[in-house]
């Protein structure tokens, strides 16, 4: 992978971080976010790729990536998360699932370095030690 495309997937998952935030905290739609989000900052009102699979890709499997985030977080309910965590949770494992072009850990990293800066000071560890269970136990043996 190039470097100009870490840096265009880099700002995708900010974006798709972004847009599922706003769904999570004020009930907004997350495509419409993404969308309105894309025309603020380019003007084309069409958001990257990568960012419109991670949002239509979390929204459509939500369910089923929080049961398994739930099944992992030990003491941690979803709704008591940070709702940054959880966002990035969904993100990254939505990722692991259906990415196979991406490395987990590249997947893991990238959520990790989110957390540290739009999350709590301990998010980095948590979100780390989540996902690293989850890639464990997911369904495509990553």
């Amino acid at each position: 992978m190039s470097r100009d495309e870490g840096r265009r997937r880099r700002r995708a998952r900010r974006a798709a971080l972004e847009a599922l935030y706003a769904a999570d905290v004020a009930g907004l739609d997350a495509g419409e976010v993404l969308t309105r989000e894309a025309e603020v900052e380019g003007g084309a009102g069409s958001p990257d790729p990568f960012a419109r699979r991670l949002v239509d890709g979390v929204c459509a499997n939500r369910e089923e990536l929080d049961r398994r985030i739930g099944e992992v977080a030990e003491h941690w309910r979803l709704d008591r998360m940070p709702p940054v965590d959880r966002a990035l949770l969904r993100i990254a494992l939505y990722e692991i699932d259906a990415c196979d072009d991406i490395p987990v850990g590249a997947t893991i990293n990238e959520a990790v370095e989110l957390a540290r800066c739009f999350s709590t000071t301990e998010s980095g560890r948590f979100v780390n030690g989540l996902l690293g269970r989850l890639a464990q136990s997911a369904p495509s043996g990553s």
